[in-house]
């Protein structure tokens, strides 16, 4: 009778470690192709912030303090319970994996829940661009490009995190039906790789559209 663990080994490795070895350096080239449209986004932030210095520190003076700073300590919780979830996995507890996946989840719901709120708020003042934008200071145009970075930034990586959590979601199924476990844990590990690299996005996005203003108050 075939064990969960030889379910688990596909036809094309001769061996565990391989099809681990194999699937940790492909995440890491996705996550290299993940860093080079970040990394493009970023360059043409940094551009646009040294023409429009003031214009862009004037946007990030709309901005919400406290509510990115919150995500911001959400969102590094997260990575910490993600990383006891893998720890876990090693160890073998099925339900400390399960535990600290579902927290995870949760954390990373708890992030989205108030980037949305945000959304919802700029929006109805009027900080929406292109559709529904209104400033009535200097430079309003280049704020308004201010948001639409802002708004693409911050959006781009919403999508991740609602992949993340959708994929989460499989390996905690997975672990509860047992395909996960001690001797197969590469998903848990993968995932880890994906939601860090995301939680470090954030850690960037953050002081550029919430804290870069700070010097006009």
């Amino acid at each position: 009778m075939s064990t969960a663990t030889d379910l688990a080994l596909r036809f094309q490795f001769a061996t565990e470690e391989q099809q681990r070895r194999v699937a940790t350096v492909g995440m890491w080239v996705f996550l290299s192709t993940e860093m080079m449209m970040f990394g493009g986004l970023f360059t043409t932030y940094a551009v646009y912030r040294l023409w429009y210095g003031n214009a862009f520190a004037a946007g990030s003076n709309l901005m919400q303090v406290a509510l990115g700073a919150i995500n911001t300590a959400v969102l590094l919780t997260s990575s910490f319970s993600m990383a006891l979830a893998v720890l876990s996995s090693h160890t073998g507890s099925r339900k400390l994996t399960m535990l600290f996946l579902v927290a995870t989840m949760v954390l990373g719901a708890v992030f989205l829940g108030i980037k949305f709120y945000e959304y919802y708020e700029h929006f109805h003042e009027a900080k929406f661009p292109g559709f529904n934008f209104r400033y009535e200071g200097p430079q309003a145009n280049h704020v308004e490009m201010f948001f639409f970075f802002y708004y693409v930034m911050t959006g781009l990586h919403a999508v991740h995190m609602l992949v993340g959590l959708g994929i989460l979601s499989v390996i905690w199924y997975r672990v509860k039906l047992g395909t996960v476990n001690a001797a197969y844990n590469t998903p848990v590990e993968i995932a880890g790789l994906y939601w860090h690299f995301v939680d470090v996005v954030w850690v960037f996005l953050f002081p550029l559209f919430y804290l870069v203003g700070q010097h006009l108050k």
